[in-house]
């Protein structure tokens, strides 16, 4: 079949994505100059462009994907997988990896390094998932996939837009009304114009109208832009990597977050109608991530949440290699120092919020009404770390710590901060175990919870999960306690209840006496009774 590199759709979906990936360029730019200082000459010559060539090579190979996907099953309304700059992991290797390097030493250069050795260490656990991921998704409950990949949504992906959007109001919400018509309606403007594109453009005029932008900004920004290609930057990574060990803490566990990540986002993507291989996705994730770290940017991209909001904007094939191909050429010529000059935040964030939204509806739209308290259960481990977070800032700002303060002065103002703190570790991770638990016992079929509950044991002792590091006998007590569920629910499945009849329409996730017929390019497996 003759399949379009271009349609109409996929303007509104690049305007869309094109403008979520700036953001987060945007975002990591502002935090390496003013979070650890690092001279600006080393962010727009060299983290910058290392990523652009990370995002344009995965943007490009998600492309070939989805047109090869489009192909094969004869259908020109595949819409390619989104990629950029991995939010949650670009805060964690500030924050977590960088800040305090640079707070110790006062030097950004090692901070630098110690985030680039990061950045490549989740690079290599992200391959070795792509062996591991497609079993997890195999026999994981859709609730569990969705409804954890729908607290990332609704916490780290909405929540921090939210709060910029209110803070600027008069700016951000007739942006943010324009999208919600435009893209979840069939309304359509004149001439098919793209409303991604009205809606930051409208903004922007409010913005500069009302006083919120600077003409002196804009042309301070305007002399600092020059062409900058990356290469390697192999002897700073090995620097990093000579003091590895303290890395790993961090990178195992956010190496496992990225892969179970892009498990949901595949999930998500096949809810929507397109299956892909997952293998393929994580190979490219993790190849991504190495290579961007061997030209010096600390910051793994990763497939994104929001596939089925840029299919439902009419995104096809072609969105996904513009926007890679957009942003690598703005990186290479620094042009963000710029550009957040004349964008005004709150006309950009409201499309975070949008996708935020959506990802969290599709978790209890694409998953049977039996397991809605599934959906919620993942999504808890997810809230718990992004309030935890929230409080750990907060406490920063004000000169001290969780642990300065005490768990007893916290419980006293009823801030359960440690049990929240526990709870949110690993919580991608921890959320896909706790709502599969949720689901299977839900459909009675206790074994099949009985061994999520173990592995939340196990995963728990080594701190994968409710752990603030990896190692041996992370957590006793919880991973005792995911024990004693795994116990009970082999004591229950020993009196053979009969399992949860299936809504209609509803597929089965996991049948005992039934075989698994693996669908086209590795997506949902389907069960059918043998």
């Amino acid at each position: 079949m003759k399949l379009p590199y271009w349609v109409r759709g996929d303007t509104n979906a690049f305007f869309g994505f094109g403008i979520n990936v700036l953001v987060n360029v945007l975002t990591l730019t502002g935090l390496c100059i003013g979070v650890i200082k690092m001279p600006p000459g080393d962010v727009f010559g060299v983290i910058l462009p290392a990523l652009g060539i990370a995002l344009v090579a995965g943007n490009v190979y998600y492309t070939f994907l989805a047109r090869r996907l489009a192909v094969r099953e004869k259908r020109g309304d595949v819409t390619a997988m989104p990629y950029g700059p991995s939010v949650p992991h670009m805060f964690i290797v500030i924050f977590v990896i960088m800040l305090p390097i640079y707070l110790r030493t006062k030097d950004p250069i090692q901070a630098w390094t110690a985030g680039m050795a990061w950045a490549f260490i989740i690079g290599v656990i992200v391959l070795i998932g792509a062996f591991v991921g497609p079993y997890i998704r195999k026999y994981a409950p859709k609730a569990a996939l969705l409804g954890t990949l729908a607290g990332i949504s609704i916490t780290f992906i909405s929540m921090n837009p939210a709060g910029n959007m209110w803070k600027t109001a008069w700016i951000a919400l007739p942006v943010f009304g324009l999208l919600l018509i435009g893209l979840l309606t069939d309304i359509k403007l004149p001439f098919n114009i793209p409303i991604g594109l009205v809606a930051l453009l409208a903004g922007t005029a409010i913005g500069w109208i009302g006083g919120a932008m600077s003409v002196p900004d804009v042309t301070a920004a305007a002399k600092d832009i020059a062409f900058a290609f990356p290469h390697l930057k192999i002897s700073l990574l090995v620097d990093g990597l000579k003091d590895m060990s303290p890395l790993l803490a961090t990178a195992i566990p956010l190496g496992v977050y990225n892969f179970t990540e892009a498990m949901t986002n595949v999930e998500s993507a096949a809810t929507a109608g397109d299956r892909y291989n997952l293998r393929s996705v994580l190979l490219a994730d993790g190849a991504g991530a190495v290579i961007g770290a061997c030209l010096g940017s600390p910051f793994p991209p990763a497939v994104y949440v929001g596939h089925p909001g840029w299919k439902a904007a009419g995104g096809r094939t072609g969105y996904s290699m513009a926007t890679g191909v957009v942003i690598a050429l703005l990186c290479f010529f620094g042009m963000f120092g710029l550009l957040g000059t004349i964008f005004p935040t709150a006309a950009i964030v409201p499309i975070l919020l949008y996708i935020g939204l959506l990802i969290g509806a599709q978790a209890f739209q694409a998953t049977p009404r039996a397991h809605a308290a599934a959906v919620v259960a993942a999504l808890i481990p997810n809230i718990a770390q992004w309030a935890t977070g929230q409080m750990d800032n907060v406490l920063s700002a004000a000169g001290t710590s969780a642990a300065q303060v005490g768990n007893t002065a916290l419980n006293s103002a009823g801030v359960v901060y440690d049990g929240l703190h526990t709870l949110g570790e690993g919580a991608i991770l921890a959320g896909l175990v706790l709502g599969a638990i949720v689901a299977f016992i839900i459909d009675k079929r206790f074994w099949y919870a009985a061994i999520f509950a173990g592995a939340g044991s196990v995963l728990s002792f080594i701190g994968l999960i409710h752990g603030e590091k990896v190692e041996w006998n992370a957590d006793g007590p919880v991973a005792l306690g995911y024990l004693f569920l795994a116990v009970i629910c082999a004591l229950f499945a020993l009196g053979r209840p009969t399992p949860r009849e299936p809504e209609p329409g509803e597929r089965d996730e996991v049948v005992e006496g039934n075989t698994f017929t693996e669908a086209p390019e590795g997506g949902v497996p389907v069960a059918s009774v043998s």
